[in-house]
């Protein structure tokens, strides 16, 4: 009998975690877009203007871009599990709460939605720095991209899945339940998460041979999932980190690629109706369509830059290559200005974001360059740099579509945006390696 045979079987446990971590950032999505769905009822039943709706879509982006840094403390500081545990809980909580505006006099109705969706976006701020940490700790280095590909991924599927679904909760039970539904359902996958996460050697199912090849591999199973950290200078290395020209090329690379995100979450809709006379319905399944193939591009991107690692390219190009072919296939989009077919421009913008999902492998090299205590705080400050861009992108896009009354600017600034972060990454970043501090 050959020696292969008789070689232990490597067990799969690593990919529960995974389904787990997918499943918390779909219902993590699915919790931001429930006010998107059940804004146009909301705005007829309290008379709301749109300017008040839109401040309040912006109440979430706010906390969450200024609870990066402190939330990645507490995770390095208390472990992922409970820290993770919480924050799925609270932000259950405050989404429930949303369904319970009916009670509230009118005139307070922009205050208190504002103050909840802000108490929504500060809970989830642990979440992807979270994601990132729990992947470095359970996944070898050659399957760190697939890993971090497929919870980034996650993201486009919620749009996709539960844009229908929660349209239809809108229209047969009211606008509330739309709240109720994924509050109950966020509350119920927080009480799994408590049964399913555990540290590498301290879950139940793990065989040796299995913590024996992610530890081989390169997994950092010492930082733990469960168990509390030291106490660190918070400020002394975030200062640190961004002296660090490697990473500050990835926070500027992940700012810039955050900028697509947020025009296909915010603007797109409103380009389809406004500039190619689609009606609100059609626009609502078109939009699902860039959604489906920024999944695809995100899992083919993590699995291409995996596969490139194997084959024995260097760390650094098996994670830049599919970056740069898929934010420069992602300028597609300025193609739209130039044609005016709608099949056409669906198709387009649907490899946009392919390109888009494909580069969007920030995760997997966060997971790769962090310093081993610092990995919550790391994905921290890297998840901040991205979700400024929810801040500035709706608000340059309006303003040139404003002044221009077109929105062939918009599509030139994002596209543009896609180029400086292929710049980022080649310029600036240099070789991908673990820093330390």
């Amino acid at each position: 009998m050959s020696l292969t045979k008789l070689a232990p079987r490597i067990g799969r446990v690593r990919y529960g975690i995974l389904a787990m971590l997918f499943a918390v950032t779909v219902i993590n999505y699915a919790d931001r877009a429930t006010l998107s769905l059940a804004g146009p009822a909301m705005m007829k039943q309290f008379g709301l203007s749109p300017v008040s709706l839109g401040i309040v879509f912006s109440a979430f982006a706010w906390t969450y871009m200024l609870g990066q840094v402190p939330g990645g403390w507490l995770l390095d500081r208390y472990g992922s599990k409970m820290v993770y545990f919480a924050s799925i809980m609270v932000w259950s909580l405050f989404t429930l709460l949303q369904g319970g505006m009916e009670l509230v006099a009118a005139t307070a109705v922009v205050p208190v939605l504002f103050t909840l969706r802000a108490l929504v976006g500060l809970a989830e701020a642990p979440s992807f720095p979270a994601n990132s940490r729990i992947v470095a700790a359970w996944f070898p280095t050659a399957e760190r991209g697939t890993a971090s590909a497929i919870f980034n991924s996650a993201q486009y599927f919620a749009t996709a899945l539960f844009a229908p679904i929660m349209g239809t909760v809108v229209t047969l039970l009211g606008w509330p339940s739309v709240f109720y539904v994924t509050g109950a359902f966020g509350a119920v996958l927080g009480l799994l998460w408590l049964v399913i996460i555990y540290d590498p050697a301290d879950h139940p199912r793990v065989g040796l041979a299995e913590l024996s090849h992610i530890q081989g591999g390169g997994a950092l199973v010492e930082i733990g999932e469960t168990s509390p950290g030291e106490p660190t200078e918070t400020w002394t290395q975030v200062k640190q980190l961004m002296s660090s020209r490697m990473f500050l090329g990835i926070c500027i690379g992940q700012y810039c690629i955050s900028v697509l995100t947020y025009f296909f979450l915010t603007w797109f809709p409103v380009y389809l109706v406004q500039q190619r006379g689609m009606s609100i319905l059609n626009a609502g399944f078109v939009a699902s369509i860039p959604a489906l193939c920024g999944f695809a591009g995100g899992v083919l991107g993590g699995l291409a830059s995996d596969w490139l690692f194997r084959r024995g390219m260097s760390l650094t190009w098996a994670r830049k290559l599919p970056i740069v072919a898929g934010l420069l296939m992602s300028t597609a989009m300025i193609a739209c200005n130039y044609v005016d077919t709608q099949w056409l421009i669906v198709a387009i913008m649907a490899v946009a974001f392919l390109g888009k999902g494909i580069g969007a492998l920030g995760w997997a090299v966060v997971s790769d360059i962090a310093p081993r205590p610092l990995i919550g705080l790391c994905g921290g400050i890297f998840n901040m740099f991205g979700n400024v861009s929810g801040i500035t992108t709706p608000i340059v896009i309006g303003l040139l579509v404003q002044s221009s009354g077109s929105f062939d600017g918009a599509l030139i600034f994002v596209g543009a945006n896609a180029v400086v972060a292929v710049l980022s990454y080649v310029l600036i970043v240099g070789d991908i390696k673990r820093l330390e501090v």
